[in-house]
């Protein structure tokens, strides 16, 4: 973790708000010949540059970039060179997948935009009007559902979009429905380009279909196609190797006459017809998508498969490691991208929505003390111990070393164990914390139990047996009580311990998680599990009185913290993937982006808009920097 001194906030600002990106921090553009040889940098490092397609003449090449700060999604294009760099949507909102007409004069893309969820938009590259294509559909069931639209493919004769959408579809964990993270379903859409005559082409019952691409003579679309179950395994470095899907098309105009390009094991993606029509280029993604990685994340890497790009020709394979490579119409060159999944250093500036704060990077569980001494747990270090330090990131103390505590040190790495969620005593002279195995691990036998320890590391004890599975604590403002949560073989819910008689009695006993305590003691909130994969912000009084649901979304709300000022902060997906779930890498929720609310529930708004999972926010006001 650096300790590098940040930039000084703007005198205007009310402080910084810390907060955890699961995403890439490093991108790269490069282009090649389609057998991979002469390959070269395409625009210079350093600005997340991802999601690249070359214009159907083959002049221009269009991209992603976050050069306008960590996490604001843009489109642009350049020409194959690399020069001639544009600007094509520049807003506060997701700009993302950028794909140029036949006669290049428009551009559709993926947007945010009016809503917040992605939706296929339209600009035109004379005037940079722009027209939402998707959305307000009035055959959506239920609006609390995912109903988001990504990858627009233009048809050669410039009339049609392919696209690929989860709409009236249900969210659905993994592991049979039971898991926090949301699975997806996509079946293939085309719509006219000027917005009427949407109609769902292709669809497979319990499966995702995406990245649609018209043949050259506009009479098929080419796609990948994996069971629904493995959007969650195709994202997970654990899994990665050990999934399939295949590559599929189908007659454009009926959604019939299905062919399967591939068959045999691996995950097959960005597929393209090549030219003629016959054969098909297309990606095997796996592995750790290159060098740069969180030591959290490498622990998880199980497997290598052949990831690269392949063709149905028979033509040799391409053997490195890349991402979202795209062909030029002639099928000569090939673009894609190269990208890290390194830890961003504590404090790294990101871009803000709120002109009020600065954003900046954190680690894991981040709480400040009433004196203005940040803690948290280094779990992306692959350590997951609890330590203190200023808000500088300067003078850091390490209060618990997860790896003196006997757990597996394999597990600790991987970030499902160690000393998790610390919590400040009011004095600021004690860190409590959960130690233990956490999440699928505590399925088991695996305990964890409830812990205190000297902010200065001297001393430590444990406050539990370990009897019950015990953690995910948070001190009153009093600082004689702590609230936490405990989990399995029938015990659920919240628990307060006296710290001077070292009683603990039942808050509730519903498969509650993640207490906070409100700064005047008044409130706790937390997370309540009310069906498989359906989870929602709740508060309730000490004394169990005065229970209320704050957060009613058909996606996951949770991981509330309080605010300063009595304000609640929160992760939610209610407004779904940003882009599809497969595509993504080493990551849990990709559509979790942060909201903040009054204390009651009331003046929701969302904080974040990025395509990545954005949680674990903290407030620190400008008199602690």
């Amino acid at each position: 973790m650096s300790t590098d001194t940040p930039s000084p906030i703007a005198p205007a600002k009310k402080g910084v708000m810390l907060m955890n990106r699961i995403g890439p921090s490093s991108s790269a553009l490069y282009i090649a010949n389609a057998d991979g040889s002469d390959e070269r940098l395409l625009l210079p490092e350093g600005n997340l540059d991802y999601h690249a397609s070359f214009s159907p003449d083959g002049q221009w090449i269009t991209f992603t970039s976050e050069r306008n700060g960590d996490g604001q999604a843009d489109v642009f294009r350049c020409r194959p060179d690399g020069s001639d760099v544009q600007p094509v949507v520049e807003t506060p909102s997701v700009e993302d997948a950028l794909v140029l007409s036949p006669d290049g004069s428009k551009g559709a893309f993926v947007s945010t935009a009016d809503g917040y969820r992605a939706n296929i938009w339209v600009v035109d590259l004379a005037t940079g009007e722009r027209r939402k294509l998707t959305g307000g559909h009035a055959d959506t069931i239920d609006p609390d559902s995912p109903d988001c639209s990504f990858r627009p493919a233009w048809s050669p004769d410039g009339a049609w979009i392919a696209f690929s959408s989860d709409r009236n579809t249900g969210w659905t964990g993994h592991s049979d429905g039971h898991g926090w993270e949301h699975t997806q379903e996509l079946s293939i859409y085309v719509i006219r380009a000027d917005g009427t005559d949407v109609r769902k082409l292709v669809s497979k019952p319990g499966y995702c279909l995406g990245s649609p691409k018209w043949s050259p003579d506009g009479r098929r679309i080419v796609f990948y196609e994996l069971e629904r179950e493995h959007t969650w395994g195709a994202r997970r470095p654990e899994w990665i190797g050990r999934i399939a899907s295949q590559i599929v098309s189908v007659d454009a105009a009926t959604g019939e006459d299905r062919i399967e390009h591939t068959s045999g094991p691996d995950l097959k993606l960005a597929p393209q017809f090549m030219p003629g029509g016959k054969d098909v280029a297309y990606f095997i993604k796996a592995g750790g998508a290159g060098p740069g990685i969180r030591a959290t994340d490498a622990a998880w890497v199980q497997k290598e498969a052949h990831t690269g790009l392949h063709y149905t020709s028979g033509a040799p394979s391409v053997l490195r490691q890349l991402r979202s490579p795209c062909w030029s119409p002639d099928g000569t060159k090939v673009v894609y991208e190269k990208v890290g999944f390194g830890f961003r250093a504590q404090n790294t500036p990101l871009y803000s929505w709120d002109e009020d704060w600065d954003y900046r990077s954190t680690d894991t569980f981040p709480v400040l003390s009433r004196q203005g001494r940040l803690m948290i747990t280094q779990k992306q270090l692959g350590n997951s111990s609890v330590v203190t330090m200023k808000p500088d990131g300067s003078d850091q103390v390490v209060a618990f070393d997860a790896a003196r505590a006997g757990l597996d040190p394999l597990l600790n790495k991987k970030g499902i164990a160690g000393a998790f969620q610390p919590t400040w005593s009011p004095d600021g002279q004690w860190a409590a914390f959960g130690c233990g195995n956490w999440f699928q691990e505590r399925k088991g036998h695996d305990k964890a139990v409830l812990m205190r320890a000297r902010a200065d590391g001297s001393y430590h004890e444990a406050l539990t047996d370990g009897t019950v599975h015990s953690g995910f604590p948070s001190y009153s403002a009093d600082g004689r009580f702590i609230v936490y949560r405990v989990w399995g073989e029938g015990h659920f819910g919240l628990r307060i311990h006296d710290l001077e008689d070292n009683s603990t009695r039942i808050l509730t006993q519903e498969k509650d998680n993640l207490p906070f305590w409100s700064p005047d003691g008044d409130l706790i909130t937390f997370t309540r599990q009310f069906g498989p994969a359906n989870y929602h912000v709740c508060t309730i009084r000490p004394d169990g009185s005065d229970y209320r649901i704050l957060t009613e979304t058909g996606a996951n709300d949770g991981h509330s913290v309080w605010t300063h000022d009595n304000k609640i902060l929160y992760s939610s997906g209610m407004y779904g993937f940003r882009d599809e779930a497969a595509i993504y890498d080493f990551t849990f929720q990709p559509y979790g982006q942060i909201f903040v609310m009054d204390a009651d529930g009331s003046n929701k708004r969302l904080l974040t808009d990025s395509l990545w999972e954005d949680s674990m926010p903290l407030y620190i006001p400008a008199e602690f920097l």
